[in-house]
Order: structure tokens, then C-alpha cells, then sequence
């Protein structure tokens, strides 16, 4: 089955899917959304049915305490519109420290700022995805 991981942000979402056996997650694409969630909730529609995904992994961000915040909040309502839409499950994965980890990963490869600013999202999404897949592989 194929995944599609998603990294909610503020302006943007970053996209990755998983191959064909759900083991290895790339990094896809960067969506710009501007806070259009019915314009994303389709977007994310169209890629499922073009990539034929089984299941949706969609980053949760939560304070380092645990809990979980305005951020947090968003992916869970997030969730639900794609809950309506979609009939396929979706899966919320812990995402502390995903962008700062993309961001390393950025560095150690030499990638300018201006080239880090336009994939980091993609990249953070990969990381969630695949932190999912060896969980789920366990």
C-alpha cells in the first residue's frame, strides 16, 4: 500500500509518498495553501486518486511538554476535512523536531538558504512518513 505524508504548515504543505510496498518514503512536492484549507483539502484529494494512496500519515505537532497547542490543533481540524472528503484512514504522527531534523539534513548537504527555504516542508514530510513506516514495520 502507498502512503502520502503530509506537513501541515502555516502557509505551505509539504508532500511525501512512500513506494508501492509502504517501506520508503520520498519527499514529493511543496503546496502553497495561504491558509485555503478547502483548496488543499482538494489538492490532497487529487494526489490520492493520481498516486492511488491507501493511507494518509499527517504530521501532529505537539509541545515538548506533551501537549498540544494551536498547531497541534490545525492538523486535527485538518484531519477532519480530509476525514470527509476521503475514505481511506488517516494517521496523525508525533512531528516534534521534523523540521529541525530536515533542516540539518539541508545543511550537512550543503543546500543554500534560499533552496532550504522552498524544500525543507517536503523534506520534514518524508521524515514523518518514514518515521511512520519503521514504526509500522516493527
Amino acid at each position: 500500500m502507498r502512503y502520502l505524508g503530509l506537513d501541515l504548515g502555516s502557509r505551505t504543505l509539504g508532500v511525501a509518498i512512500s513506494d508501492k510496498l509502504g517501506l520508503i518514503a520520498s519527499n514529493d512536492q511543496v503546496i502553497r495553501h495561504n491558509e485555503e484549507y478547502d483548496r488543499l483539502v482538494e489538492e490532497v484529494k487529487k494526489i490520492v486518486a493520481e498516486k492511488e494512496i491507501g493511507a494518509i500519515v499527517l504530521g501532529y505537532p505537539k509541545n515538548m511538554d506533551n501537549s498540544v497547542g494551536e498547531k497541534g490543533k490545525l492538523s486535527e481540524a485538518f484531519k477532519e476535512k480530509l476525514e470527509q472528503v476521503l475514505d481511506i484512514p488517516i494517521y496523525l504522527c508525533d512531528e516534534r523536531l521534523t523540521t529541525v531534523e530536515a533542516h540539518k539534513i539541508l545543511l550537512q548537504n550543503d543546500t543554500s538558504r534560499k533552496k532550504r527555504k522552498q524544500v525543507v516542508d517536503k523534506i520534514a514530510a518524508a521524515i514523518i512518513l518514514q518515521s511512520f513506516l519503521d514504526k509500522k514495520g516493527r
